[in-house]
């Protein structure tokens, strides 16, 4: 799961063994009301 903050710095913030499971975190980030921007994208290996 990726972050952007306001300066357009991209970040990984967690890997998950599902896409489900990454999807529960970024959701739960976007609910808290930050101003960055959270998806959900295959990790480079």
């Amino acid at each position: 799961m990726w972050r952007q903050d306001d300066n357009g710095n991209r970040f990984e913030v967690v890997r998950k063994d599902s896409r489900a499971a990454a999807d529960e975190v970024a959701a739960t980030l976007e609910a808290r009301g930050h101003k960055q921007l959270y998806w959900v994208a295959k990790a480079p290996r």
